[in-house]
């Protein structure tokens, strides 16, 4: 009795272990390929619980998500101009044909990597050798990876891939001739800087030349018109003169005397030597006789 339940357990375990490697799980981020003997029998694209035959069977399971092939170094290119530049990339890719892409890669991703870098080096050498620095760098650049990702993607499905996209995260210019370039751009914003110095100190004169002038415009004009005015003023003022003196003579003569009187002996200290039958003493001698 004792021998048959040990038989029993032996019988249970193998038939447990026999089951479950009969049984294989495929999620939804997977795809898998199930060989006998070496060669593919078919191929699961589903999620699920699928069924193998043990020992005769196996089973090899395939990433169904988006994977990225990023370059490790800068790679060198050369442009229309002969000039090199250092790109760094990106390249998003899957697995749509798991079947070709086991019998041309045998599964390996690092080939299928392999394989895309190559196609797309080729590419862009092809394609920066048409085009100069500017349009690798901003002018042309989205044509570029366009037009790698179709190339990519049609080399690429002939080993069951499909190519999402190509990217360029940054395009460099090497540092010996990004230096060459920095002077290159100093020089000609130094350039720049003192062209527009002189063009500014050239209208600064003109400027100045053009105020002074106006100002010596200004000044003659106020002039004349100072000097018109004080002549017709002066004009005035002697025909009023002339008019007064007109009509009382004598009172002129001793109204002008007298101002002159003033202005002689404004101070004390003023002294004048004249004869004293000099006209000036005219009126300081006895009022009223000639």
């Amino acid at each position: 009795m004792k021998n048959i339940s040990s038989i029993l357990s032996g019988l249970i375990i193998i038939l447990f272990f026999v089951g479950s490697s009969a049984i294989y799980v495929v999620d939804e981020r997977q795809q898998a390929i199930l060989f006998q003997l070496g060669e593919v029998v078919s191929v699961k694209t589903s999620p699920g619980l699928y069924f193998k035959i043990p020992i005769a069977q196996n089973v090899r399971f395939f990433e169904k998500r988006i994977l990225t092939m990023d370059s490790e170094e800068p790679e060198r290119f050369i442009t229309s101009e002969k000039k090199n530049v250092l790109v760094d990339l990106f390249v998003k890719w899957r697995i749509v044909d798991v079947r070709q892409y086991f019998v041309s890669v045998q599964g390996d991703e690092a080939l299928a990597q392999t394989r895309l870098a190559q196609t797309v080096n080729a590419g862009l050498r092809n394609e920066f050798g048409n085009r100069t620095v500017h349009d690798v760098i901003s002018g042309e650049r989205d044509l570029i990876m366009e037009i790698m990702r179709q190339r990519a993607d049609a080399d690429a499905r002939s080993i069951g891939v499909e190519v999402i996209d190509v990217r360029l995260k940054r395009v460099d210019l090497p540092q010996e001739v990004s230096q060459s370039v920095y002077r290159r751009m100093e020089a000609e914003r130094t350039r720049v800087a003192n062209e527009l110095r002189s063009t500014g100190a050239a209208e600064s004169e003109k400027i100045r030349a053009d105020a002074d002038r106006q100002r010596e415009v200004i000044m003659a004009n106020a002039y004349r018109d100072a000097q018109k005015a004080m002549g017709e003023g002066d004009g005035q003022a002697a025909a009023i003169y002339a008019e007064a003196y007109k009509k009382n003579a004598e009172f002129y003569s001793f109204y002008r005397s007298l101002e002159a009187y003033k202005r002689t002996f404004k101070d004390k200290g003023d002294m004048m030597v004249l004869e004293p039958t000099s006209d000036f003493f005219k009126y300081m001698k006895a009022p009223g006789q000639q």
